[in-house]
């Protein structure tokens, strides 16, 4: 566990906590290297697993370079415990800024989920998933925008009430999920609840206040992955929403389905043409012309013929 004022990793410094998460507290920390303020948290490692896979996750996520993303700047082990370094935002989680304030309105979640939904795309690319956005991972910053944090760290496993159904039966994280994660988040901000309850297992409830918003949280909180929206067609949805456009919503698009090859009939091969048994075999019957020209050609061979056996009389007699 982290105490002010000791140095983590031999070089960064915790000064004071400035929040804390279903993972842990954060720390404002100091860089004395390079003189910089820091966020600092210590991963969370489940009991019996290798500090080393969440040390692993740390680094990967520092690839991941958007705006709208907290830059994860180093990962380092202070004993057996592995520490994110991360850039410090003065700002507040969305989870808190909606129990101080309420609900958002349909055009203020839909401005929220085109950062959010960039941000997730960016990480996406990189092929890293977050497997655990809700509010308490969206942090609305001092001066305006949004940051979205712990993007594929361990933690103590996903809010249920924002978990995807495929990941809740055990099946894995992948951009659907996150898409589905997504749409129950903008759902808490506009509703002020989650839309399958706290534990995510109620029946869905029909939005109230979504107004215009609805049609594409819906679509995002589909229960089948493949017929879920994906974020690049939601972006475009949120910002008809945001320019007040109210019928520009993109029908959802799905993974192409794998299509399996049928067998085409092989043309039968050409039978000798045969009469069937006990029938006569059919006449072949010639055109008039070809008659006139066989006739014409025996009666030649026969002119020849006769003539051929006059001059033989006529030799000997």
């Amino acid at each position: 566990m982290g105490t002010e004022g000791v140095l983590v990793g031999g070089r960064y410094r915790l000064d004071q906590p400035i929040g804390r998460g279903r993972a842990g507290i954060v720390w404002l920390a100091h860089d004395t290297l390079l003189n910089r303020t820091v966020a600092a948290k210590r991963m969370f490692v489940p009991a019996g697993a290798d500090p080393a896979v969440a040390e692993q996750e740390g680094r990967a996520a520092t690839r991941v370079q958007h705006n709208c993303v907290i830059t994860v700047y180093d990962v380092v082990r202070d004993g057996q415990d592995p520490w994110l370094l991360m850039e410090y935002v003065p700002s507040r989680s969305m989870a808190d800024f909606l129990g101080e304030h309420g609900t958002l309105t349909p055009e203020q979640a839909a401005f929220l989920g085109i950062q959010l939904a960039s941000a997730l795309s960016a990480a996406h690319r990189n092929g890293i998933m977050h497997r655990g956005l809700e509010p308490g991972t969206v942090l609305l910053a001092d001066d305006g925008g949004v940051k979205v944090t712990d993007f594929g760290i361990t933690g103590p496993g996903p809010n249920p009430a924002f978990r995807a159904p495929e990941v809740a039966k055990g099946g894995r994280a992948d951009a659907a999920a996150d898409a589905f994660s997504l749409g129950a988040t903008l759902y808490q901000a506009v509703e002020g609840v989650p839309p399958y309850g706290e534990t995510g297992e109620w029946p869905l409830r029909q939005p109230q206040r979504a107004g215009q918003l609805t049609g594409a949280l819906m679509k995002l909180l589909r229960e089948d992955p493949f017929t879920r929206p994906n974020l690049a067609d939601s972006m475009t949805a949120f910002r008809a929403i945001t320019q007040g456009r109210q019928t520009a919503f993109i029908p959802p698009t799905a993974p192409a389905m794998p299509t399996i090859p049928v067998a085409r009939p092989m043309a039968p091969r050409p039978q000798p043409l045969q009469a069937p048994v006990g029938t006569k075999a059919p006449m072949i019957t010639m055109s008039p012309q070809r008659v006139r020209a066989l006739i014409l050609t025996v009666l030649a061979v026969l002119c020849a013929a006769a003539i051929g056996i006059g001059i033989t009389q006529l030799l000997f007699l």
